[in-house]
């Protein structure tokens, strides 16, 4: 990757939760390291870096706590970038979901109706993500899991939205619109000035929603879709790395390749390998 990038501009995206943050039982738990954030903090020195999550910007900005990152909550449809003046990414940020025809996406009503089905369901918890919802069921029993998942799944099917994501114990649910991950990376490539050849992506993330980035970067014909998984998947990714643990070492060498790049350190000596 390095003899790759030599002379390249390298934009680094990150998914939260199972990259940056272990997944845990309480979503509201999924707290990143301090190593995890220190290491975030050297790349987006070093690079352009954007957090791009299904939870809402707001969370995860929460959790991240940088100053120096770009934010894009919703699955890339609530973007925020630094406070440090971004010349091209002004007065661009996409703070309202419209539909084809131009229409506002009203997605309260999914918000309420999930809101009364799962008070029924002991152990069930809704996330507001503000563009997207999510309904976490690692606490409630199979028999009754089953069920009313199957229920909600009719139900939502029916209305404005589509059922995006069921893994990992939690449903995530989203307008009908073009929009996700992938589309977030193009925005960001192109509100940045980034979108030419010789700049060179890339995404570390564990999520299926996270392939539609994955295609994005593998259409460019150059770049680093990276998938954190211990097991084998079925992936658009070309690289991997097995867990939060890998992606704080990877992002780390990868902060320390750019700031001795320009030393008379070799490679070896970067990566820390011995002879």
């Amino acid at each position: 990757m390095m003899k790759v990038a030599k002379g390249k501009k390298i934009v680094v995206f990150l998914d939260y939760d199972g990259t940056l943050s272990p997944i845990v039982d309480d979503p509201n738990s999924a707290f990143m390291s301090d190593e995890m954030r220190a290491a975030v903090r050297e790349v987006a020195k070093c690079f352009p870096t954007a957090i791009i999550s299904g939870r809402s910007r707001e969370k995860v900005k929460e959790f991240v706590q940088l100053s120096n990152v770009y934010y894009a909550g919703s699955h890339g449809m609530d973007i925020m970038a630094p406070p440090r003046p971004v010349k091209s990414c002004e007065g661009n940020t996409p703070t309202v979901v419209m539909d084809k025809k131009g229409t506002e996406v009203l997605f309260q009503p999914i918000l309420t109706e999930l809101e009364e089905e799962t008070a029924k369901i002991k152990g069930a918890m809704v996330e507001d993500n503000r563009f997207c919802v999510s309904v976490h069921f690692r606490h409630v029993k199979d028999e009754v899991k089953h069920h009313h998942l199957l229920v909600k799944k009719l139900s939502v099917q029916k209305q404005n939205s589509s059922l995006i994501n069921s893994k990992a114990q939690v449903m995530e649910i989203r307008p009908t619109i073009e929009w996700d991950k992938g589309h977030a990376v193009e925005y960001f490539l192109e509100t940045l000035g980034l979108s030419n050849s010789d700049v060179l992506p890339v995404y570390i993330g564990e999520d299926r929603t996270d392939e539609d980035a994955f295609k994005v970067i593998q259409r460019r014909g150059q770049g680093y879709p990276i998938i954190v998984t211990s097991i084998p998947k079925d992936t658009k990714a070309s690289y991997s790395l097995i867990d939060p643990s890998e992606v704080l070492t990877f992002l780390l060498r990868l902060a320390r390749w750019r700031k001795s790049s320009s030393s008379s350190r070799s490679l070896n000596q970067i990566w820390g390998v011995v002879n």
